[in-house]
């Protein structure tokens, strides 16, 4: 019996996932382990492995549809059974064929029955083409490749399925009710062929939301072209930006004027909200994959003069609700202390003249927040439901900005790691970030996180908590300032900013003190950092 292939969780936030790519094709042979799709998570793109060994019956979730998490997207089983009555569909035809052929001088009466008999059955019983439309868009969107395929280019070819009728006539078929549901609309009757309404690839047909790509949304909106009436290339019938560019240059599927103008005036709104279900699907992969989202929008001039409206990635919409979440239920509190860095300079000097790749300051402070967070279990912790979460292990995630937006990876066991090999992981982790090759894992299981804006000037800042951690420390500039010694002398000493941004549902003052003070009396003897 086939089993369910469910959108997976691939990351601790992630909440939906977008098929990008089957890497195996329905009805081929799958094995444990292997990879079996791409799915496009929060955080970054994940090949998710089969678990079972099988066959892939059905894919239910084309490519470039976006799915909850647990939602079926595929079935494996026997390679006996059938998707859905695609097989089926695809028999039937065959039946009938080899019936006709077998039938000898009753073949021509069939047709003319058949024929003859059409026009009246379309005209009577309108109920039931409605509902026959109707399944087959549904089993359209349902992602039944198999009849698809059995029609090879009828399907994408719109109306040469069942237009020739000198090849109905001699193969003594009647594919009036298949050209329909192919996509041709066309049904044969007295030897002629006659266009009726039919539901799209699209699925405008039945009544459902035309399926369009964002920027073949907004480039319809521009030309003037009507999504309605055409027949999309993309993964599901869906429409892309080439079918759109082709329909404006033939002439084709052109609105009036008073539509397009109103489709152009609204279609900002439209496509804000459009793009936030759907992703680029494959089509437009070769020309989009320098940049991952569609091209900005143009509102019209104002007092403020033309503004471009920019999409939000996937990426950048976690963000976004992330953070709003974190200010909006997490009561905040900051402190800041001042740590002199004058040793911990010496020290990363003469570690220079030993080593080309020496820990930076941002590592030395990762170090030294590892070893108290060992000692202040509490800052290591969650506040959630009510109650409070410490965690066995020490994470540290190191803010980098990067793809056009705010990422974490993280450096596991921080704590327990030398200086050096914390300063390995951070540039390996970093570097994929950038590479924009870091897996969601990488991304995740983080405890406390360290943001660092010194290398911009910044001598102070706070930043938000990175829910549902306790806290997330900043660190500010380090600089030569002036500062009193034990003899009262106003000397140059290197100097740097700490902040810490607690959650007072589980931190209070007095613990965030003693945890930053820690962290200054480390960082002030750097020697303990290496041993």
């Amino acid at each position: 019996m086939a089993s369910d292939v469910t959108m997976p969780r691939l990351s601790d936030s992630m909440e939906e996932g977008t098929v990008l790519k089957w890497l195996v094709d329905e009805g081929a042979e799958v094995k444990r382990g292997e990879p079996l799709v791409e799915i496009e998570t929060d955080k970054a793109n994940m090949t998710y492995d089969a678990d079972s060994d099988g066959t892939l019956v059905e894919i239910l979730a084309q490519e470039g549809d976006t799915l909850a998490i647990g939602e079926p997207i595929a079935r494996i089983g026997d390679a006996g059974e059938t998707s859905g009555g695609g097989e089926t569909s695809e028999e039937e035809p065959q039946k009938d064929e080899n019936s006709a052929e077998a039938g000898g001088g009753d073949e021509a009466q069939d047709v003319e029955a058949e024929s003859a008999g059409e026009p009246a059955a379309a005209a009577g019983d309108e109920e039931e083409t409605a509902a026959e439309s109707d399944g087959e868009a549904q089993a359209d969107e349902g992602g039944d490749q198999s009849e698809t395929e059995a029609s090879g280019d009828d399907a994408a070819g719109g109306e040469d399925s069942g237009g020739d009728d000198e090849k109905i006539a001699d193969r003594g078929e009647s594919r009036g009710g298949g050209g329909g549901g192919e996509g041709g609309g066309e049904t044969q009757a007295g030897g002629t062929a006659t266009k009726t309404s039919a539901p799209s690839g699209n699925g405008a047909g039945a009544g459902e939301r035309i399926k369009a790509s964002p920027v073949a949304r907004r480039m319809a909106g521009e030309l003037g072209v009507e999504l309605a009436q055409l027949e999309g290339s993309g993964p599901g019938g869906r429409i892309v930006k080439a079918d759109v560019q082709a329909a404006s240059a033939s002439g084709t599927a052109t609105k009036s004027d008073d539509g397009a103008e109103a489709d152009r005036a609204h279609a900002n709104g439209a496509e804000a909200g459009a793009a936030t279900e759907e992703a680029p699907e494959e089509g437009e992969a070769e020309e989009g994959k320098a940049e991952e989202r569609p091209e900005p929008q143009k509102t019209e001039a104002g007092p403020k003069g033309e503004a471009d409206i920019h999409e939000l990635t996937r990426l950048q919409q976690t963000v976004s609700r992330r953070m709003a979440e974190s200010k909006a239920t997490a009561p905040d509190f900051s402190i800041s202390l001042t740590v002199d860095m004058t040793q911990a300079v010496e020290l990363r000097q003469r570690l220079k003249e030993v080593s080309d790749s020496a820990p930076s300051f941002n590592d030395m402070v990762v170090k030294a927040a590892a070893t108290a967070l060992r000692e202040h279990p509490r800052v290591n912790g969650a506040y959630r439901d009510g109650k409070f979460e410490l965690y066995e292990k020490v994470n540290i995630g190191v803010a980098v900005a990067a793809m056009d937006t705010l990422v974490v990876p993280t450096i596991f066991d921080a704590d327990r790691k030398s200086l050096g090999q914390i300063s390995r992981d951070a540039r390996a982790v970093i570097e994929k970030v950038r590479d924009k090759t870091v897996t969601p894992p990488e991304l995740s299981g983080g405890t406390f996180t360290v943001s660092n804006l010194g290398m911009y000037g910044i001598e102070h800042f706070t930043a938000i908590i990175n829910p549902p951690q306790a806290s997330i420390l900043t660190v500010g500039a380090l600089a030569k300032r002036p500062a009193v010694d034990d003899n009262g002398r106003v000397v140059a000493r290197d100097q740097m900013s700490l902040s810490l941004v607690c959650d007072h549902r589980i931190l209070y003052g007095a613990d965030g003190a003693q945890f930053l003070a820690r962290i200054r009396e480390l960082l002030e003897q750097p020697l303990s950092l290496a041993l």
